[in-house]
């Protein structure tokens, strides 16, 4: 009976599971679906499920250049793409260069005023960060940085949970491991290179997901800073469309594919680092 009952149990476990994993994966497999389907398919009343027969006519429209009355058109998805890419990418690796090892700094560190500009980070941690976009703007443009790349990475490049995030992580290494080092001669760069780094890998891709996705996803900041249609991101890009083709829900569909497969790509292969580094954290102190 014990072993019936356990059998019972597993089962309904995982048919719970699998109705969880179908509930979220239906919007995604209903934009893939829609995003093939001919034109005024998905507005049909009863809505259909399957395209009547696949197209590819909306990612032509959204990817490909059309001559309309003698002038070339597109949507400048293409160019909007591999603007987030590279807004994403410098993001991440400027806030890693500065966000590790001030994590690393504020869990093993010892300096002055330590702990009060901890108390002042967690404090801050709970501001919303469109208070701050204003006077930021404000400050942007006296400095001539609107309209620009620079604009626009600058404020994400310290995030205070990302500094949080890697002290936490930090705070696991054993401090003999450091200690042990310092006595053989090591400098403190050559601890954090060969020794803090290595541990904190986990944490450092998982941190780099993070950074990754809240550039490649931020919409707002990059819609005050940025004016010239040349220098939108992705998420701007699209948006700028949809105030025209609202209505024509095939072919934003096809754009939002087109937002999220790039994250799907890098998710995929490093989803391994970013699940050991939210669950089982980098060390075992």
């Amino acid at each position: 009976m014990a072993v019936t009952r356990r059998h019972w149990r597993a089962i309904a476990t995982n048919a719970a599971v699998v109705a969880v994993t179908l509930l979220t994966a239906a919007p995604l497999v209903w934009m893939v679906l829609v995003s093939f389907m001919p034109r005024g398919e998905s507005s049909r009343f009863p809505p259909r499920l399957w395209p009547s027969h696949w197209s590819w006519e909306n990612y032509h429209e959204l990817l490909a250049r059309r001559l309309i009355d003698g002038a070339w058109f597109d949507y400048r998805i293409v160019p909007a793409l591999w603007n987030s890419l590279a807004v994403a990418a410098l993001s991440t690796l400027l806030g890693l260069l500065l966000t590790v090892p001030a994590g690393y700094a504020f869990a093993k560190l010892r300096f002055r005023g330590r702990e009060r500009l901890l108390q002042l980070l967690v404090a801050a941690l709970v501001v919303p960060g469109q208070v701050a976009m204003l006077p930021l703007f404000l400050i942007f443009k006296e400095l001539g940085l609107v309209n620009s790349y620079a604009g626009v990475i600058l404020p994400s490049l310290a995030g205070i949970f990302a500094i949080l995030f890697v002290r936490q992580a930090a705070l696991s290494i054993p401090d003999e491991m450091l200690d042990a080092a310092r006595l053989d001669g090591a400098s403190e760069r050559r601890i954090f290179a060969q020794i803090v780094l290595p541990l904190l890998a986990p944490i450092t891709v998982t941190l780099a997901l993070f950074m990754f996705l809240g550039s490649w996803n931020d919409f707002l900041w990059p819609l005050i800073v940025l004016a010239d249609q040349q220098l939108y991101t992705l998420p701007v890009a699209v948006a700028a469309i949809s105030r025209e083709h609202a209505a024509d829900g095939e072919l934003m569909m096809a754009a939002a594919v087109v937002t999220t497969l790039p994250v799907l790509i890098l998710f995929v292969p490093l989803q391994r680092f970013y699940i050991s580094g939210l669950l089982g954290g980098s060390v075992k102190g």
